[in-house]
């Protein structure tokens, strides 16, 4: 069981003010619109100014030794949260979604974030290591599929899909209810012409399965900050501030992809290495440590830009 000396008001104080936060998010992203490489900086700059100033509140408040735990985890969930980054690229992928639309998804599967990751924390990490191996086994699964799914798709023609009633994630959500087999723009949900019911639209199910993707990620990375810090405060708000920042490096790495010709070939290579990861840390086999999972992403997004200012595709 873990404790803190934080109150409930700390707690609400903190939701206020990234709420608050998030809102002008919301607001400088309101036209449906590609975020642009600069905005995408600047933003990752805020969130983690943004940060920074949260760490120096409390050394202010509780001392240097909470603020460098918060920092500690912070930095952390920041370095495990950068596999997430790929998984979401091949799913965005997958769904062959438009890049005027992903700031939305990635908006509210944030806001989802926030809330299920408090539940992990206040479950504690019992649950997480009586659950995690399996979940982890069946989701390293998914990614491997995932990166298979984006090389298929960097190999066939580059056409926008407008009909989903065969997609997977249709085809399986039709099982349970009702299953719209069209976009409709921005929207999560339409209404039926028949009944006037509403129907979930594969943007819906997109966001689905990016929380989804969350979930997965936080077995690994939540127990990984408790080991630092057992204060669910400083936890869940390192595990924030982290997210936060993650989806505007998404946009920047989502723009070097555009520019950068065999950067996606490095992210497919980067799947396959967090799926056999994940599945090497089930068995038990092998267990690589977070710096070592960080400088293997980071020499082959090196290799990545590196080929493609050595040999360009040619027109």
């Amino acid at each position: 069981m873990m404790h803190t000396h934080y109150t409930l008001s700390h707690l609400l104080i903190f939701l206020v003010g990234i709420i608050v936060c998030l809102f002008v998010d919301l607001k400088a992203h309101s036209e449906d619109k590609p975020v642009s490489t600069g905005s995408a900086l600047r933003w990752s700059v805020f969130w983690i100014g943004l940060a920074q100033c949260f760490a120096f509140y409390i050394f202010l408040v509780h001392g240097a030794d909470d603020a460098s735990l918060f920092l500690a985890g912070y930095w952390l969930e920041k370095s495990l949260s950068v596999d997430n980054l790929f998984v979401m690229m091949a799913i965005f992928a997958s769904f062959s979604i438009r890049d005027e639309y992903l700031h939305r998804v990635l908006f509210y599967g944030i806001a989802g974030a926030l809330v299920l990751r408090l539940v992990f924390i206040v479950l504690g990490s019992s649950f997480l290591a009586f659950f995690g191996p399996y979940a982890l086994a069946i989701f390293g699964i998914f990614v491997l599929w995932s990166a298979y799914k984006m090389w298929q798709q960097m190999h066939a023609p580059q056409t926008e899909i407008e009909d989903y009633s065969k997609h997977w994630a249709v085809t399986l959500t039709r099982k349970f209810f009702p299953v719209h087999d069209r976009l409709s723009g921005h929207d999560f949900f339409v209404r039926s012409g028949e009944n006037g019911a509403y129907l979930a639209t594969p943007l819906f199910l997109c966001l689905v399965v990016i929380e989804f993707a969350d979930i997965m990620f936080a077995f690994d990375s939540v127990p990984a900050v408790i080991a630092i810090t057992q204060d669910p405060f400083l936890v869940y708000t390192s595990n924030v501030f982290a997210i936060l920042g993650m989806r505007s490096l998404f946009f920047l790495l989502a723009a070097a992809k555009r520019y950068l010709v065999h950067l996606e070939k490095a992210v497919i290579v980067i799947l396959i290495y967090i799926g056999l990861k994940m599945l090497l840390d089930m068995t038990g086999w092998l267990h690589l440590s977070p710096l070592v999972s960080l400088a293997v992403v980071a020499v082959l997004l090196i290799g990545g830009i590196a080929a493609s200012l050595l040999y360009p595709e040619k027109e």
